[in-house]
């Protein structure tokens, strides 16, 4: 249950990530070099202009989707003077460091923000807090889409290796072993090199290399119940093997398509965050747990390891609710332990 709450709690953020971000820019890519690389808990007083021009505000759907575009200019300061419709402020460069700037404004196109930063801000300055929000979506999605395709591919083909058996299981046999024998990584790698970088390609790539545990888990279970009396009944009616299979063998071995599901979706966060720190994953200003572990791992023999041990924390809890609740998926429906 512990594992199905954060799993949850993943979800709901993934969905609402642009409402609950405090960055809510497309893709949480606010930069602010000049504040860049600074520890959790850094604060600032910001002056934020309005950008002129007339500007369509996004719906909900729009918003919820991909964020809503900066109509403004964030100018990080470290005090400010206003004179009439004058404002000379002590623009933040660096700790103890500025410059004096002169604006001329209208009084109804600035305001003046003070921003807190939780979790810090990388080295191009954007909200740490918001991008591993935003980078929900990319881990979820990566999950879902991958565990959808791996039961897609594994399921028909161990259903058919199963159940047909002969020359027809030996010949799938041959396949699910060929594509065992080399390593998830670099298959992931090469698909995607072939496929080119991207957010679906590494969606897709992923996918097609996961779904040879459950094809062989299939092919198990099927074989085991496809000798069984009710099977040669179905036989006895006349029913093809399309049907007997569909209606009776796979809703028997899915507790087993389950447990293997939690695990492959475990297994494909892990995969996406090695391919997006090793660069042929998810492709920057798309945020990432992997990709932000490799734009801020310098930082972690430098001053501030936080930025790059963050994402990697996160990678963690989530992958480990995933397995948690597979363990208990796999007690649940284990009709020999009642």
């Amino acid at each position: 249950m512990a594992g199905l709450v954060i799993i949850a709690l993943a979800f709901f953020t993934a969905i609402f990530a642009y409402w609950i971000a405090p960055d809510h820019s497309p893709f949480a890519n606010r930069m602010m070099v000049e504040i860049g690389g600074k520890k959790p808990g850094f604060k600032l007083l910001f002056l934020v202009i309005r950008n002129e021009g007339d500007y369509k505000k996004e719906n909900f759907v729009q918003r919820s989707l991909g964020g809503m575009k900066d109509h403004e200019t964030y100018i990080p300061i470290s005090g400010y003077t206003i004179h009439g419709d004058s404002i000379l402020v002590r623009r933040f460069l660096d700790e103890g460091v500025s410059e004096s700037e002169f604006y001329k404004l209208k009084k109804d196109s600035y305001r003046f923000e003070s921003k807190i930063f939780l979790l810090g801000t990388d080295k191009f300055g954007r909200d740490i807090l918001s991008r591993l929000i935003v980078g929900t979506r990319v881990s979820l999605s990566v999950g879902l889409i991958a565990v959808f395709i791996s039961l897609l591919i594994g399921v028909l083909l161990g259903a058919i290796a199963g159940y047909y058996g002969g020359k027809t299981d030996e010949l799938i046999m041959w396949l699910i072993n060929v594509v065992w024998s080399m390593p998830t990584l670099l298959l992931v790698f090469a698909i995607t090199m072939a496929m080119g970088k991207g957010f679906w390609q590494v969606f897709i790539a992923v996918g097609l290399t996961l779904w040879v545990n459950v094809a062989r888990i299939i092919r198990g279970q099927v074989k085991s119940i496809r000798s069984l009396e009710y099977i040669d009944a179905a036989r006895a009616l006349g029913y093809s093997g399309y049907r007997i299979i569909r209606k009776h063998i796979l809703p028997n071995v899915a507790g087993p398509v389950l447990v293997v599901a939690a695990a492959n979706f475990a297994s494909a966060i892990v995969i996406e965050a090695g391919l997006s720190f090793l660069g042929a994953g998810v492709q920057s200003p798309q945020p990432s747990w992997g990709l932000m572990i490799r734009e801020n791992y310098n930082f972690i023999i430098t001053h501030n390891p936080f930025l790059a041990i963050v994402p990697g924390i996160a990678i963690m809890i989530l992958v480990l609710a995933l397995n948690i609740v597979g363990n208990g998926l796999r007690d649940a429906l284990d009709v020999r332990s009642y």
